[in-house]
């Protein structure tokens, strides 16, 4: 079977804004749908890609009757893992409605965003947090930041550079009422 799409899971997770896919070391992962996350596998994978041939869940004949399917999303509207899921189900609808291919050039621009912020504020402990924000964040709402730390932080260290980056995105959190921190059970 032929992946397009190798970065966005077949739940509707997107890799892209997940710690170990921005790594440089061994354990780097590709995407759900990599060869090497592909071996290992997961629930989704085994089902949809595996079994049914397909790439995601919302194009299995019975998408709306998957209780494993369901209750994955049930969950990540409360609880993350490695990953955020706290924009799961409005991907989902988004990907629904507009289409996978618009939601992938969605997703690379944010993470364009996100490789700016890691590399030029990232002092070696910012990395799940800018994950976070490049999840959530909307789009606009990111370049401003970003484009206002350049600001602020020209000439400053790593470390200060990374202050005025959480500063900036904790602001807008605040303001917005954005949950920037991971939801364990």
């Amino acid at each position: 079977m032929k992946i397009n799409f190798p970065e966005i899971g077949v739940c509707g997770l997107s890799c892209r804004f997940c710690p170990t896919y921005h790594t440089n070391s061994k354990s780097r992962c590709g995407g759900c749908k990599s060869e090497c996350r592909m071996a290992v596998g997961c629930p989704f994978i085994t089902c949809a890609v595996k079994k049914a041939q397909i790439e995601f869940c919302w194009d299995c004949v019975e998408s709306t009757t998957c209780e494993k399917w369901a209750k994955h999303r049930e969950l990540g509207k409360t609880h993350d893992s490695f990953k955020c899921y706290q924009k799961l189900e409005s991907d989902i609808s988004f990907i629904k409605s507009e289409g996978v291919i618009k939601f992938e050039k969605l997703q690379i621009t944010r993470e364009r965003i996100l490789k700016e912020m890691l590399n030029e504020f990232n002092e070696g402990r910012s990395k799940s947090f800018y994950c976070i924000a490049s999840t959530i964040l909307e789009i606009d709402e990111l370049k401003k930041i970003l484009s206002k730390a350049k600001e602020l932080s020209n000439g400053m260290n790593m470390q200060d550079k990374s202050k005025v980056m959480h500063s900036l995105i904790n602001s807008v959190a605040k303001e917005k009422n954005y949950y920037l921190k991971l939801r364990k059970k």
